[in-house]
């Protein structure tokens, strides 16, 4: 068996309104669903991608207002990659640099430009010019030209580099190259699996210091299964290895089931269906709250309980596309 790559990725913000703005107009992705935690229906959790939150596109967060700081570090998901057309990076930097973003410059990884940057939350993310059959969403704030064509794929910095790659191995990635990081000598070992868009996992051997959970940081990175049996199937196939896998839990968009690798990271293998359209069209994604059936009846105290979220998805004007960057 072999996944597609990746699901989504999810992450801890803090105010989600400043969330919902960045990733929206700053960004340019659609905001696809609000609905809450299912398992802390006093958190929100918010979905961003493209028009449809396509399975390799979805940025998700729990936004904890007024939570700590996190810190990326060993144990954790340490860079999410979008991937952005050829020739769009000096856009970005100059687009990000008009905002609360930390840009912390461009570098050339396994021959290609990169450009890396923390979102206000201090949570790392970079863009990486690749090829990728997603359409950027067109009614966002971004130029069509430069925008934001899914995830290219992500970093970790493991605990346990090996096991973490026995586990890659399992889930259908193969080691395609190492390089070394400039800033610290650090391996940086890259694993891609079969599929159009969303393949590349990177594993970086370093050591200390340890990541630390909160405002900052990723909390699991999802693998994609094409449908609820495939999925049972890799329930089957890593217990066998050895590792504690949940049962299978319904997320409403997608049924999940989770395992802690021996590096530390929280992975989830998420099923491509039902999608976000399960409860709403695609005209009014993002527009409402959203709650699964089961939680319905709590409605009244789960609404009030949820900080107001009044933010515009798209706050910015279209820019121009001269605007941010020559066209290369």
């Amino acid at each position: 068996m072999q996944t597609n790559g990746i699901h989504h990725v999810t992450a801890v913000a803090g105010d989600p309104e400043a969330n919902l703005a960045f990733y929206t107009g700053v960004l340019g992705l659609r905001f696809v669903k609000r609905t809450v935690n299912f398992d802390d229906t006093a958190t929100y959790h918010l979905y961003y991608g493209d028009e449809t939150g396509t399975p390799g596109t979805a940025l998700t967060f729990f936004p904890f207002d007024g939570a700590r700081a996190g810190r990326p570090g060993r144990g954790q998901a340490v860079a999410t990659a979008f991937a952005v057309p050829e020739g769009s990076l000096d856009y970005w930097a100059d687009r990000l640099a008009d905002t609360d973003a930390t840009v912390d410059g461009r570098h050339t990884r396994f021959g290609t430009d990169v450009l890396s940057f923390t979102d206000p939350d201090g949570q790392p993310l970079e863009l990486v010019t690749a090829d990728a059959p997603i359409d950027p969403w067109s009614e966002g704030p971004v130029p069509e030209a430069y925008g934001i064509r899914g995830f290219f794929g992500v970093t970790l910095h493991s605990a346990d580099p090996d096991a973490t790659a026995n586990v890659l191995d399992l889930l259908g990635f193969s080691r395609v190259g190492s390089e070394t990081e400039p800033d610290d000598g650090a391996d940086r070992v890259r694993y891609t699996t079969e599929g159009e868009h969303a393949t590349v996992v990177d594993v970086v051997h370093r050591g200390p210091p340890r990541g630390r959970p909160g405002v900052g940081t990723v909390h699991h990175v999802a693998f994609r299964a094409p449908d609820e049996d495939t999925q049972l199937a890799w329930r089957d196939e890593l217990t066998d290895a050895g590792q504690f896998v949940t049962p299978q839990k319904d997320r409403q968009y997608f049924r999940s089931i989770y395992f802690r690798e021996p590096g530390g990271i929280l992975f989830e293998i998420a099923t491509d269906g039902p999608g976000f359209t399960a409860d709403e069209s695609v005209a009014e994604l993002g527009s409402e709250l959203k709650l699964p059936a089961w939680l319905e009846d709590e409605r009244d105290q789960i609404e009030a309980s949820l900080p107001p979220l009044t933010a515009e998805a798209s706050p910015e004007p279209k820019a121009a596309a001269a605007d941010g960057g020559d066209e290369e």
